[in-house]
């Protein structure tokens, strides 16, 4: 696995040589943030060899290089997901790649369900913790230990520094903000109602198919980590109603201008953590 993280670094390494500082992946509904880039290099994933490629409708599929503001960035514009197929240890190989290729700071984003019942369609959600055990960790197997150690800590998976940011921005632009816990659950089917009761008595705020696994890696490899979700409906059991990815896309383009400020102004500010 390390050597096809490093032949994969050297294939992007020969296209560019833009040293980006901070990471984004770019959530269902949240494609059209990149367009606040300012372009260096836009890499798609079909033209990496053996590198996985995202099949769901909302993710396009690409790295992208450029600044925002000052800030140097490369974004994933759609990311991949367990659900797809694809062994564990490649959802989290773009991840990886981009710590490799300098990045110190990951900032995720989602789409989720609500959990918690004072939650509605349209609420953000930063992320102060998570459960994972629902999804295989992407650790397991031999330890590379040119990435990480081989029992990280997950103490604080997401930075302090980084949540208290993230709240001072969203203050600063009158964005309203939750904080909870977030639990990923394989997919591509939505959760009973039975399991979404069970993941309320275990202290989750919102459920999605993605963002711990990636959380994990990025922790492993000594990155500073946040996370925003998007609450586009409310889980299985709650409203009654049934659910579908149209319906999550169409909130998240609804709040879309909130998200994308939020994401772009807190990350304007992590300069000063770079």
């Amino acid at each position: 696995m390390y050597n096809k993280i490093k032949k994969t670094v050297e294939f992007i390494q020969n296209k560019i040589t833009f040293k980006p500082d901070v990471a984004i992946v770019l959530g269902s509904g949240l494609g059209e943030f990149a367009e606040k880039i300012t372009v260096e290099k836009t890499i798609s994933y079909n033209e990496i060899p053996n590198f996985p490629v995202s099949t769901v409708s909302g993710h396009d599929g690409a790295f992208i290089f450029g600044y925002l503001d000052d800030v140097k960035v490369v974004c994933m514009k759609g990311r991949v997901h367990y659900y797809e197929g694809y062994d564990i240890s490649d959802v989290v190989l773009p991840i990886r790649v981009m710590k490799l290729l300098g990045a110190k700071i990951l900032f995720l984003s989602n789409a989720a369900g609500g959990i918690n019942l004072s939650y509605k369609p349209g609420t953000l959600m930063m992320l102060e913790d998570h459960i994972s055990g629902f999804v295989p960790n992407p650790l397991i197997g031999p330890n590379i230990d040119e990435l990480g150690v081989r029992f990280p800590d997950m103490t604080n998976v997401y930075d302090y520094d980084l949540q208290n940011l993230i709240i001072k921005t969203a203050k600063q632009n009158n964005i309203p903000l939750e904080k909870g816990v977030y639990l990923q659950f394989s997919g591509p089917s939505y959760e009973t109602p039975a399991e979404i009761k069970m993941m309320r008595n275990l202290g989750a705020d919102a459920v999605g198919m993605s963002t711990v696994c990636e959380a994990i890696a990025a922790k492993h490899m000594q990155m500073k980590v946040c996370a925003i979700s998007c609450i586009t409906n409310m889980a299985s059991g709650i409203t009654g109603e049934k659910l579908n990815h149209e319906e999550v896309k169409e909130v998240a383009n609804r709040v879309k201008k909130e998200f994308e400020t939020l994401v772009y102004e807190a990350i304007k500010e992590m300069a000063k953590f770079i």
